[in-house]
């Protein structure tokens, strides 16, 4: 079996990513097609495939300059446990694009071991990050 991580988006498979991000992650539940296809177009995406079978994703935010925020991480649930999230996060911390960043940042509500291992550590000065955050932007009730 051949594990291949790619930045080809050709090769995604967006029936996979919406039905795993609106459906199984707790940071994207309902998130429109439409939404999801802005996304994917205006980030760095990396599938993960497995013999040619896409079983992960990931995409990257960047000024290609100073900053980066990493999101929508996610390994299909039978292939957790494996190794293969610490190749993704490998794979796109080594980006040519991606090097020299002043900032890397995520955000994750179970992960943080896993990211520890790639330099990410907590806010060195939570008081200096702010944020506006919806607990369900996708969500019809939030929106109004």
């Amino acid at each position: 079996m051949e594990l291949i991580i790619s930045t080809d988006k050709t090769k995604l498979d967006f029936s996979l990513i919406h039905k795993f991000l609106s459906e199984e992650s707790y940071w994207a539940q309902n998130i429109p097609e439409e939404v999801l296809k802005r996304c994917i177009e205006n980030s760095i995406c990396f599938g993960v495939y497995l013999d040619e079978k896409q079983i992960g994703f990931a995409r990257v935010i960047s000024d290609y300059a100073t900053f980066a925020y990493l999101a929508d991480v996610f390994i299909l649930t039978p292939y957790r446990g494996k190794g293969i999230s610490k190749k993704l996060v490998a794979f796109i911390k080594e980006h040519p694009a991606l090097q020299g960043l002043r900032r890397w940042m995520l955000i994750t509500a179970d992960a943080q071991g896993l990211y520890k291992q790639f330099g990410f550590a907590e806010t060195a000065k939570p008081e200096r990050v702010m944020e506006i955050s919806l607990a369900n932007p996708y969500s019809k009730t939030e929106q109004q």
